[in-house]
């Protein structure tokens, strides 16, 4: 069982996270509070996992050289608020109240320009690889803490990466389990 989660309400750090911060943020549109928790996944090179390459990606210093695909994505200016490895261990990229860019193009509810709104979670894995038990607890450990910062995100507005921008992204991929995710939820 993982430990609750602390988050400062001041600052949007997680205590427990290990703080990575990333340049690629800005603020939040005045006035806009997060009400929408989206779930990503991610691993560099494509289905490897570990290493330090995740973090150097949101950070803008992904090395060209050291793999064929890093070349394709390294002029991306991305973030993510965290990222969720294998083993559980939580990294903080972005502060709560900061806009971080994960999104994309995307839209929910009617609403586009989900960075403004949305919080974004990456967990290392595959579309088609399961996800560890490891992750699971500290999303569940994460989402509620964040859900006590921000009560606008109930169950139903933690969604996938999938669900806002269709046709273009798939992750977290069919190898999420949703019902163990909502469970815990309620």
């Amino acid at each position: 069982m993982t430990a609750p989660i602390a988050i400062d309400s001041c600052t949007g750090l997680a205590a427990s996270a290990r703080q990575v911060l990333s340049p690629h943020f800005d603020a939040r549109p005045v006035g806009v509070t997060p009400d929408l928790l989206v779930i990503h996944g991610i691993s560099l090179p494509p289905a490897e996992f570990g290493g330090e390459w995740v973090e150097r990606f949101f950070c803008g210093n992904l090395p060209v050289e050291r793999h064929a695909f890093f070349a394709s994505i390294a002029k991306l200016t991305v973030s993510s608020h965290f990222f969720i490895r294998r083993d559980g261990q939580l990294v903080q990229f972005v502060p709560l109240f900061a806009r971080a860019w994960h999104a994309g193009v995307s839209s929910y509810e009617g609403r586009s320009g989900c960075n403004d709104f949305g919080i974004g979670v990456e967990l290392e894995g595959t579309d088609d690889l399961p996800y560890e038990s490891a992750q699971y607890q500290t999303l569940n450990a994460l989402t509620q803490a964040i859900r006590q910062i921000f009560p606008a995100i109930t169950a139903a507005r933690v969604v996938g990466h999938a669900d806002i921008a269709p046709g273009r992204k798939t992750d977290p991929g069919p190898a999420f389990d949703w019902p163990r995710l909502r469970s815990a939820l309620v």
